[in-house]
């Protein structure tokens, strides 16, 4: 499961996932909030108010409510143009309220701000420019078109022009910081939750395999009686079948037949059978198998030991998370070379580590400290296009491999090859990319470290 696999993930995010009965009891709460404010203003401060309009204003607020609630069911979710739809109406009916009591010399005006905080969290970026710019026009035409706040004595409430030009400057700016603030926040958490869904779904495929192993080394083991049974059969006919040669060349292909099942469910058996030996492989024997998905793709892996290696070479624990995650890493190394991909293996006492290095164009500067994170997009050139045509650049592949590594105990470090030091015995080194991903060898060690594998039944037979 690569890059392009899961790139209908970021298109299916936040589609009709917003319920109706959310807005209508958000909508309640303000209708409420604004009864409570005139009420107060007029019988109690007694402010000379527009009262049946601003009841007029209050009631169109509780039909809508009240024909959402009715027509449409309680589990009823939104579209996109729908949920703006709804936001339009908010901020232009508080506006039109807030024009018949004091514009913005009333304190409430940064109300405003709710509905485009809120779509921003939710809605496009198209949307909520829209109603980013429905806002910043209300509260302009607030400052300048409005009825006066006027006690019982007819004395009027105003703000000074200089704090009243400081109040929209203020609402202006926190409708954008607001919007732009809670859009980055929401955008990176919706991004972050698909792609970590998408890490579980490469997990959880890498797992059935694994899974299916086992399916396999068990139907090969029940399936040897059957067959053994039935060569001896056949062979016995062969016997009793000496002058008939038709009948004897028929039960020669039976017994030539069940050979052939025999070595067919052994390769598998060998494949998938649940001990030692798949439970765990030596280092070499993990990394050959995350690069042989990717050996016939025109470019040049090599393989090699560091000389700085202590002590023999490590039994490691044969974890999906492991295997699949060194794949993601060499298959975006074979992507981006030009023609050759060297991996280096060692080991310490108290350390493992994978470098895999290409010969390609290496990591943008600019990408370089941000490499890990999920749909991390970039414009490519023409010559990137069809260097990896289909690839979209999302960086969900190393997020994937970045996570699932880290899972496993790993360290992961992103670099450049630039001036590098030459490679084992002496090879230049390559100037592309490089990524080492280092364990700490309690980790992953099969036989020394923290989850040693369990022993059963079936052990590999020592020479």
């Amino acid at each position: 499961m690569s890059d392009t696999d899961l790139s209908v993930l970021p298109g299916q995010r936040r589609g009709n996932w917003i319920r109706l009965r959310t807005l209508i009891l958000l909508r309640w709460m303000a209708i409420t909030g604004q009864l409570t404010a005139v009420a107060i203003a007029y019988w109690g401060l007694r402010l000379d108010l527009e009262l049946g309009l601003c009841f007029l204003l209050i009631g169109a607020a509780v039909i809508v409510n009240l024909i959402a609630t009715f027509v449409f069911p309680e589990t009823k979710r939104l579209s996109e143009r729908e949920t703006a739809a709804l936001a339009l109406f908010d901020i232009l009916q508080l506006g039109l309220l807030l024009s018949l009591t004091g514009g913005l010399h009333n304190p409430f005006a940064l109300l405003l701000l709710g509905p485009v905080t809120v779509s921003a969290s939710v809605l496009t970026l198209r949307s909520t420019l829209l109603l980013g710019a429905v806002a910043v026009a209300a509260v302009t035409l607030l400052g300048l078109v409005h009825l006066p706040l006027r006690t019982a004595s007819g004395e009027v409430l105003r703000t000074p022009p200089v704090l009243l030009a400081g109040t929209w400057a203020a609402l202006v700016i926190a409708l954008v910081f607001l919007s732009i603030y809670s859009r980055r926040i929401s955008s990176e958490m919706h991004a972050m939750s698909d792609a970590l869904t998408a890490t579980q779904m490469a997990l959880a495929r890498e797992q059935k395999l694994t899974d299916l192993g086992g399916v396999v080394a068990a139907a090969a083991h029940e399936l040897g009686t059957p067959l053994a049974t039935i060569k001896l059969t056949s062979a016995e006919l062969m016997e009793e079948l000496g002058e008939h040669p038709e009948l004897r060349e028929d039960a020669a292909l039976i017994r030539d037949q069940a050979d052939r099942c025999r070595d067919i469910l052994r390769s598998m058996g060998r494949a998938g059978k649940e001990d030692l030996l798949v439970k765990q492989a030596p280092l070499e024997e993990i990394v050959r198998e995350a690069v042989e998905p990717h050996e016939d793709r025109g470019k040049r892996i090599r393989h090699a030991l560091s000389p700085a290696c202590e002590g023999p070479q490590p039994s490691v624990l044969r974890r999906p998370e492991i295997v699949h995650g060194l794949r993601n890493l060499v298959q975006n190394a074979v992507d981006f070379a030009r023609g050759e991909v060297r991996i280096e293996s060692g080991w310490t006492p108290d350390r493992i580590w994978i470098r895999i290095a290409d010969d390609g164009p290496g990591f943008p500067s600019g990408v370089l400290a941000r490499i890990g994170e999920p749909f991390m997009r970039s414009r490519r050139s023409e010559r990137e296009r069809a260097q990896r045509p289909g690839y979209e650049g999302m960086g969900l592949g190393l997020f994937i491999a970045k996570t699932l590594l880290e899972r496993s105990g790993a360290e992961l470090t992103f670099a450049n090859g630039g001036d590098a030091p030459r490679g084992p015995g002496g090879a230049p080194a390559l100037r592309g990319a490089i990524v080492e991903v280092a364990w700490p060898r309690r980790k992953i060690d099969a036989v020394a470290g923290e989850t040693p594998v369990p022993r059963g039944q079936n052990r590999p037979i020592s020479a």
